[in-house]
C-alpha cells in the first residue's frame, strides 16, 4: 500500500534533519504576544509542531501538551528538547489530514505556518467550550516573497475570519499591504479565537 503522506514526511524529514539542533524553537509570535490569554491549566495541542516551539511555549506554562507533526525527524528533535528542558510533551508522529485530533479534547490548539482548510471544522471541534484557538501563517498579500509560494497554502484578505468564523475573535492581526511595509506585521494574519 503506498503512503500518501510519504512525500511530504520526506521533504520536512529534510527540512529539519537540516535545521541547527543547537538552536530552540520559537513560538509563534501570535503565541509569545497573547501568551498571557492561556488558561491556568489544561490541555493543549500543537497541531503540525514542527520542531515544536509552541508545544515547549506551552508546556513551559504548565499545560498538558501534546504535539502533533507529519515529520518524524521533527518530533525526535521535539522529544529531545523537552527531555533537556525536563518538559512533559507527549509528541506524536501524525497526518492532521488523515488522522485529524480527537473532538473537545482541548484548552488550546495553536497551529502556525500550516493552512489546510479541510481541517477547519476538525480544529474548532477540537477545543472544548470556551477553548483558545492561536492560528498564525501565510498571507497572499506579502510586502517580501516570504512563506510558501503556492496560493493553496495561502490566506486570502480576512480568510482567517472567515474560516473560524464559529469562534468569537480575541485578537487579529492582519497588515497586508498598507502604509509603509519596511515595519509591522507583514506576510501572515494571526487570531486568538475562543469557542463559546
Amino acid at each position: 500500500m503506498v503512503d500518501p503522506g510519504a512525500e511530504a514526511r520526506d521533504k520536512w524529514d529534510r527540512i529539519y534533519g537540516a535545521a541547527d539542533p543547537e538552536t530552540l524553537p520559537e513560538p509563534a509570535r501570535v503565541l509569545m504576544e497573547n501568551a498571557h490569554l492561556l488558561p491556568r491549566a489544561g490541555t493543549a495541542l500543537d497541531l503540525a509542531s514542527g520542531l515544536g516551539g509552541n508545544a515547549l511555549c506551552l508546556a513551559r506554562q504548565g499545560l498538558t501538551t501534546r504535539a502533533f507533526d507529519l515529520s518524524t525527524e521533527a518530533i525526535a528533535r521535539l522529544k529531545a528538547w523537552a527531555d533537556r528542558w525536563n518538559l512533559s510533551i507527549n509528541a506524536e508522529v501524525r497526518d492532521v489530514v488523515l488522522d485529524p485530533p480527537p473532538k473537545a479534547a482541548f484548552d488550546v490548539v495553536v497551529v502556525s505556518r500550516f493552512l489546510e482548510r479541510s481541517l477547519t471544522d476538525a480544529i474548532t471541534g477540537a477545543l472544548r467550550p470556551g477553548g483558545l484557538l492561536y492560528y498564525q501563517t501565510y498571507t497572499l498579500e506579502k510586502a517580501t516573497p516570504a512563506g510558501p509560494a503556492n496560493p493553496d497554502y495561502l490566506l486570502a484578505p480576512g480568510e482567517l475570519l472567515t474560516l473560524f468564523a464559529g469562534l468569537r475573535p480575541v485578537v487579529y492581526r492582519e497588515e497586508g499591504l498598507l502604509g509603509d511595509l519596511t515595519r509591522g506585521f507583514r506576510n501572515q494574519a494571526l487570531l486568538v479565537a475562543r469557542k463559546i
